[in-house]
């Protein structure tokens, strides 16, 4: 006797070997013997065990499934009792098999009510999945057509506009990912090495800007709606001829100065910022646009500024132009003591904007030592403000003589071609800045703290700088606070620092009162949106720096020993960690390398140490590098002040 039965959803056959009233011992064609319980067994038959599966799934094949559901009405059946009215007459055990076979191989027309029971779907249930396994169907043989045209290197024009969003943020439940998983599974490669191979990624810098503006800007680098700035009340004239030190290529321009000789032989020092809190109102649209992007972002080539064009021009420090400021007034003596400072809401009229490369031929280290006796702009007043940022810098306890000069790198793309320009940092006009920059952002700083207005600061007591809303030392810079309030028109930490400002001067409630929870949270999304923008910033930059060597031809460049396995590329701002670096070598030393490979898609440039360069010249020191003394930390934190206010992408 053998038994056909149903076990694990599936169907199967048997010798009986043994029998009870509750299970069989049967024997499968194979010879595997198992035990099944009584109740699993659909039919008993006699003819071949090893032909009765194949002729009855033969027999079933040949059913016409929507037949068999016109024919079994709408009452839950039993198999068997289907089988003799579709065949006819009393079943054998294979016609009857083969019933069986082909309902439980349509759950869509039939649904099981049990080993042998089924009742047919009803009408628009079926014709509702028929329709979408149709469409199931067709979807993939889309996949199918589009994956065969991306193996062959095509990509195909219902993916071509979504190639960013399918590489950086995939829907993985679409059809055109489907396609691109299934072609890059099939190939081997990933999918943005199988679009690349295809021609999809045509240009490197705005794949890398199309991935930062879907994760940031994800509703694009325009700004939505919004009303424009008012003009601010009636201010008090400044009486004074202010000037700003800026990058070429600045727009928003943050800062100004002026000087004026007093009667008592004293100097009084002006520092002048733009006043956008004076016309952008609590609340309205363009605060909320200044809390959501929280500040420019610099890349090479390029910059998605925080604050609309319309709002810049209102509120930049524009050249003959009488201008909105919050500024700093310091009575100096004549040995660069300050021996007061006070703060004013007012308008300045800025007589000049002065600009890094006119200003520097003229105004540089050479020409202050060794006066040539040309006049340029301003040449008085800046070499006083120099001195008196010297003065500072000293006061600070921050003047080196001995540190090494470091270096500052600008880029510039020109037709596809980037230019990379070396300065060293700690020019006059850099020093000038940034020293003044550091005293007004420090005693604005302790001002609000005695205030009682709450502020953010930047606080570095142990290593890393970090952001707080009280009033803590800044070690690397050699102050007791500092709170970022030069740079409104860049950082949204500098404009809520200067909405606490005004309210200060103006004898006002602070717009931000103290336990002010939205603080804390400008505080938090500003640090995580700062340090993701200068992370595109030197992904950027790192994209260029490879696209030189092969633009340049440069195959084996120099790089410059700093410590164990660390090493700086001469002439770029990178830094890398290399295997097989010579021995005892000396922080400064040279050494050649040949590059084995660069891969501009993923950012990756392989070396290989050719051996020690003898007899170099010593190279300045890049500021961004990984460099972990106290006087680099320093550096870099100057570094910062100057590149927040003029603009340049270092």
């Amino acid at each position: 006797m053998n038994v056909f039965y149903e076990e694990d959803g599936g169907f199967k056959v048997g010798a009986v070997m043994s029998s009870t009233d509750a299970s069989l011992q049967v024997e499968a064609p194979h010879g595997k013997r198992s035990k099944i319980k009584t109740a699993h067994v659909l039919l008993k038959f006699t003819s071949p065990l090893a032909d009765f599966l194949p002729q009855a799934e033969t027999a079933a094949a040949d059913i016409d499934v929507d037949f068999l559901w016109e024919c079994c009405g709408a009452d839950e059946f039993q198999f068997e009792a289907l089988a003799a009215d579709y065949w006819g007459h009393a079943p054998s055990a294979i016609e009857a098999a083969a019933i069986a076979l082909r309902l439980h191989g349509a759950p869509m027309y039939f649904y099981r009510k049990g080993r042998g029971h089924y009742k047919a779907a009803p009408e628009d249930t079926l014709k509702a999945a028929l329709a979408g396994q149709e469409k199931r169907r067709q979807q993939q043989l889309q996949i199918d057509e589009w994956a065969a045209q991306l193996r062959a290197g095509n990509i195909p024009e219902a993916l071509r506009s979504q190639l960013m969003t399918l590489l950086h943020r995939p829907d993985k439940n679409t059809l055109e990912w489907k396609a691109l998983d299934a072609a890059s599974r099939d190939a081997n490669q990933p999918p943005l090495r199988l679009v690349a191979a295809a021609g999809g990624i045509p240009s490197v810098p705005d794949y890398l800007l199309a991935g930062f503006l879907m994760e940031h800007f994800p509703k694009g680098r325009g700004f939505s709606a919004y009303a424009p700035a008012q003009a601010p009340g009636e201010l008090v004239d400044a009486g004074v001829q202010a000037f700003s030190i800026d990058d070429a290529a600045t727009t928003e321009i943050d800062d100004a100065f002026s000087l004026t000789r007093l009667d008592n032989g004293n100097w009084r020092v002006g520092v002048h910022i733009a006043a956008p809190t004076l016309g952008i109102g609590v609340d309205s649209e363009l605060e909320k646009l200044v809390y959501n992007r929280l500040s420019t972002v610099y890349f090479p080539g390029d910059k998605i500024t925080m604050l609309p064009d319309d709002a810049v021009n209102a509120f930049t420090l524009k050249e003959g132009q009488h201008c909105p400021a919050v500024s700093m007034y310091l009575e100096v003596a004549p040995d660069f003591t300050v021996l007061s400072h006070e703060s004013r809401v007012e308008q300045v009229f800025v007589a000049a904007n002065l600009r890094h490369d006119t200003l520097e031929p003229l105004f540089n280290e050479d020409t202050l030592a060794n006066d040539p006796g040309v006049d340029y702009p301003y040449k008085a007043e800046l070499r006083w403000l120099w001195e008196f940022a010297n003065a500072l810098e000293v006061r600070r306890g921050k003047a080196d003589p001995t540190r090494p000069p470091q270096l500052d790198y600008n880029f510039a793309i020109e037709d596809g071609k980037v230019i990379i320009t070396r300065r060293k940092r700690g020019a006059p006009m850099d020093k000038l800045v940034s020293e003044l920059m550091i005293l007004v952002n420090c005693e604005w700083g302790g001002e609000l703290d005695r205030a009682g207005f709450p502020a953010i600061y930047r606080a570095q007591t142990q290593g890393k700088v970090k952001m707080v809303t009280t009033a803590q030392p800044h070690v690397g810079l050699g102050v007791a606070q500092y709170a970022w309030s030069s740079s409104p028109l860049r950082r949204a930490v500098d404009f809520v620092n200067q909405r606490q400002l005004v309210a200060m001067i103006r004898g006002e409630p602070a717009a931000f009162p103290p336990g002010d929870a939205r603080l804390y949270a400008i505080l938090r999304d500003f640090d995580a949106a700062y340090s993701a923008y200068n992370q595109f910033q030197d992904q950027m930059e790192r994209f260029w720096c490879l696209r030189w060597f092969t633009q340049e031809g440069v195959s084996e460049p120099i790089a410059t020993y700093v410590k164990e396995d660390l090493v700086r590329i001469d002439g770029l701002p990178m830094a890398t960690r290399l295997s097989g670096l010579p021995d005892g070598l000396q922080a400064g030393d040279k050494v050649r390398l040949a590059i084995v490979r660069i891969d501009e898609l993923t950012l990756d440039i392989e070396y290989r140490v050719l051996g020690r360069l003898d007899g170099a010249a010593p190279e300045p020191v890049a500021l961004d590098d990984a460099v972990d003394d106290v006087a680099d930390t320093e550096a870099a934190s100057v570094a910062e002040e100057v590149s927040a206010t003029d603009g340049a992408a270092s």
